[in-house]
């Protein structure tokens, strides 16, 4: 693997994990900067590039285990928790958020990857999920009634989780829709964030061993150093990422994300159709 090749890994785990969390798309971006400028496709063949985007993923799910490891231990017994009130969130109401996406994920896998990765569909994924993100903003409760995990209804995760399935279109974000979703059902943006980041860790999990399993025969040897270079970049920079956002999204919320979103695709279209 090249020097220049492993730089192109060291851009893409960078995108990764500074955009894996925030509400603005991870996977648009690495298909903006790969598509663009980068070409990963045209040394790792196109189903290992495919595959890449998604395990890449792995490093920034180890930042989220390694963040809130407290939490998650918990969901399984294995850790208890000091707080004041009842601990009634449990891997129930995870399985319950986690479920439609993967379902929906299951059942268009190979549509999604043979035709939404692209940056027309990144596009149209922007754009959407800005003005859902404005209206969750603008329609949601003006006093959240759910400010922590373990006032979530398992009915409420169910429909946190069914939102989630709009992520599924490369642009939209999967934290960006789950949580405006949760936004107006009624979670402060800070629980609604704490919810996104867990249930991100199965779903991403899943979808990371699929597509290994799926492209495995188009992976070669000389791949690793690549993949390993994006997946250590990509944990450094989410760690970073995610404890920015958990302190950002109760002062700032989701609008402004959505306007750099708008921004974002007002300079692509600029650059792809003129």
């Amino acid at each position: 693997m090249e020097t220049l090749e492993i730089l192109k890994a060291l851009v893409l785990g960078i995108v990764e994990g500074l955009t894996e969390f925030a509400p603005i798309s991870s996977t648009g971006h690495m298909i903006i900067f790969d598509d663009l400028w980068l070409n990963t496709e045209g040394f790792l063949g196109g189903p290992s590039a495919n595959t890449f985007k998604i395990v890449i993923q792995l490093g920034s799910i180890l930042a989220v285990v390694f963040i809130f490891w407290k939490r998650m231990l918990s969901l399984v017994g294995l850790y208890k928790l000091e707080q004041d009130t009842p601990m009634t969130f449990n891997i129930l109401h995870v399985l319950m958020g986690i479920i439609p996406a993967g379902v929906f994920g299951l059942l268009f896998e190979d549509f999604i990857d043979e035709h939404l990765f692209s940056i027309e569909t990144v596009l149209i994924g922007l754009v959407i999920g800005a003005f859902f993100m404005i209206i969750a903003d603008k329609f949601g409760p003006k006093n959240p009634s759910i400010n922590s995990l373990d006032e979530i209804s398992y009915l409420k995760a169910l429909t946190v989780g069914t939102v989630q399935c709009f992520s599924l279109w490369p642009g939209f974000s999967r934290s960006g829709s789950t949580i405006s979703g949760g936004v107006l059902l009624g979670l402060d943006h800070r629980t609604a964030a704490d919810f996104t980041f867990i249930m991100a860790v199965p779903i991403m999990l899943g979808a990371s061993i699929v597509s290994l399993v799926k492209n495995w025969e188009a992976i070669s040897f000389d791949h690793l150093s690549f993949y390993a270079v994006g997946f250590v970049t990509a944990f450094i920079f989410a760690l970073i990422s995610i404890k920015f956002f958990l302190k950002l999204i109760s002062h700032i919320k989701l609008v402004p994300f959505a306007i750099y979103r708008l921004l974002l695709a007002s300079v692509l279209a600029f650059i792809v159709f003129l």
